[in-house]
């Protein structure tokens, strides 16, 4: 059987969170499978895809909006594959300390699309950044990057292998 399709689909500011869903899409490659990453907005069609892996960025308490949006524009079509969604945004170590349950708003997302897991990562704000309150929070001397790659590529290889669990229980 071919590797499945797999789409990583994004919503971001200042692109860290872009930066997390290559390091999944390149885990899952290296796993075997074909991965596409791709801003959330850009996406019209996701029938190609088997799983999708959807993240965004945590501003305020709330999800980037193109993956909300992503999620309701899809939703009947995600609830038919297998669905992990990821968050991104914690500016400080905490999310490699213990884990994040979803904000809110994704955990409906969750529940509505009935999606295999969610992960919590922590986030990056450098110098530059866009928004008002991220140049508040950097002039106040919090920002930084607090993503850890490796904590990301071990859990992509944990969806690369959940679904090579799923095409052997297909075809047996």
């Amino acid at each position: 059987m071919s590797p499945q399709n797999v789409l990583v689909a994004y919503g971001t500011r200042n692109g860290s969170t872009a930066e997390i869903a290559e390091w999944i899409g390149d885990a899952l490659r290296q796993s075997g499978l074909r991965a596409e990453v791709r801003s959330a907005a850009e996406v019209r069609d996701i029938e190609e895809y088997e799983a999708v892996v959807l993240g965004g960025a945590l501003y305020m308490g709330r999800w980037h909006r193109d993956a909300t949006r992503f999620a309701r524009r899809h939703d009947a079509a995600l609830y038919a594959r297998s669905v992990w969604l990821f968050s991104s945004g914690p500016l400080d170590p905490s999310a490699g300390e213990r884990d994040i349950p979803p904000v809110p708003g994704v955990d409906r997302i969750a529940f509505r699309l009935d999606v295999r897991g969610h992960i919590t990562f922590g986030g990056r704000l450098q110098e530059g950044a866009k928004g008002l309150i991220a140049r508040q929070i950097l002039k106040s001397g919090r920002g930084g990057d607090f993503r850890d790659p490796e904590r990301v590529r071990a859990w992509a290889r944990g969806i690369a292998e959940a679904l090579a669990a799923e095409t052997l229980e297909w075809t047996s």
